[in-house]
């Protein structure tokens, strides 16, 4: 896999400062890969990331596979936005998979089953080096610290980044129980930004920790942390509150599974970035609900624009119960729920993970999201293209 220096300063001059209410993020079309894909011998899915390569003008993409189908693993692969259509059935033409490589441990091998859960990956051109998210998890299957590693190009491990301690999860494994700390289980670090000015990497929870705030439900959101890291010490730096909403739609059956959190963000500049919100409730019935290759869809995906400017830096605060706490402001840029295709339907969304600049088109600038299909043969690997008009 060849990836070279590339240039994020410049796309973020393409991209310009983005003010919230002078920019307008237009659909410009999808491509779908189907669930039953499959790319080395290997399935093709769980993509939790999308990261562009300014130098090829390819992209990164992280399964979330837990070294269960196979290897803990990235791919490089092509996108060929002149194929896009907007409309619901558009196939899956101008996605073209180019390479496969394996994470490896800190032993230099492949990750054991369900010993990693990668969420996120971003290149670091400029240094060689890619930085990753393993979320953790608080379950059953046992308790695991949520971790940022960075890696070679060829997957080989080039060591951890410093998360505070009170982030490992401790207590109780199944429901919450009063003293329980740190990342609530499969809400943990989804996300990995990387500032245009090489000098900060940013995380943030998909939901706020145990001993700050409930997961988010219908009835109220959850108060994730937002934490920076020193990319020449690795160290941990400004940490921040961003409020997750609550879960816009509730479920069809009382008490069936609903969640809304923090998947991905990207960042604008050292204090600016684009969150993504990702909301799912079973059987949801939402306005406007479409359906995705002809199987309804009950996502809400919502695009934001946060500032850190103002907010209260919470770094080094085990928790925040009882605390005056100024969160990062949080302004709507897009709900993707009111896209429509060309024949006037709604654009159906599956599960978004991913956002990533694109390439100019015919002299618009883009930004593509990507789905993660939880290897679910009822979901699709979703690119979509957005143009900044």
């Amino acid at each position: 896999m060849s990836l070279l220096r590339h240039a994020l300063p410049l796309a973020l001059a393409l991209l310009g400062a983005l003010p919230a209410q002078a920019q307008k993020l237009s659909y410009l079309g999808q491509q779908i890969v189907p669930s039953s894909a499959m790319f080395g011998g290997l399935p093709l899915g769980g993509l939790s990331s999308i990261d562009r390569v300014a130098a090829t003008g390819h992209y990164l993409a992280i399964s979330d596979d837990r070294s269960d189908r196979a290897p803990a693993r990235f791919y490089e692969l092509a996108l060929d936005l002149d194929q896009f259509r907007r409309s619901a059935d558009p196939g899956h033409a101008g996605v073209r998979w180019i390479a496969m490589t394996t994470l490896q441990d800190n032993n230099g091998q492949p990750f054991a089953r369900n010993a990693v859960d990668p969420e996120s990956l971003r290149l670091d051109a400029s240094r060689q080096l890619l930085y990753w998210a393993n979320e953790g998890q608080r379950s059953n299957a046992g308790m695991q610290n949520p971790t940022l590693r960075r890696a070679h190009l060829d997957g080989r491990p080039a060591g951890e980044f410093a998360v505070p301690a009170y982030f490992n999860p401790t207590g109780s494994v199944g429901g919450l129980a009063e003293g329980d700390t740190g990342v609530h289980n499969n809400l943990a670090f989804e996300s990995v930004a990387l500032t245009p000015d090489g000098r900060t990497l940013w995380t943030m929870g998909e939901n706020g920790l145990a001993q700050d705030s409930l997961p988010a439900t219908v009835n109220h959101g959850s108060r994730a942390r937002l934490l920076s890291f020193d990319l020449e010490t690795g160290k941990p730096g400004a940490e921040y509150l961003y409020d997750v909403g609550p879960v816009p739609f509730a479920p069809a059956r009382a008490g069936d599974f609903a969640t809304n959190g923090v998947p991905e963000m990207l960042a604008l500049s050292a204090t600016e970035f684009i969150v993504v919100e990702r909301a799912y409730a079973v059987g949801a019935q939402t306005p406007g609900i479409a359906a995705l290759n002809g199987k309804p869809t009950s996502n809400t995906i919502r695009l934001y624009r946060v500032d850190t400017r103002g907010a209260t830096d919470v770094s080094g605060w085990p928790s925040i119960k009882g605390r005056d706490v100024v969160p990062v402001s949080r302004t709507l840029l897009l709900d993707l729920s009111t896209l429509t295709h060309d024949d006037g339907s709604t654009l159906a969304l599956d599960n978004i993970e991913g956002i990533t600049f694109g390439p100019l088109h015919h002299g618009k600038r883009t930004l593509i999201l990507l789905s993660d299909n939880n290897f679910n043969p009822a979901q699709f690997t979703q690119f979509i293209a957005l143009t900044l008009d």
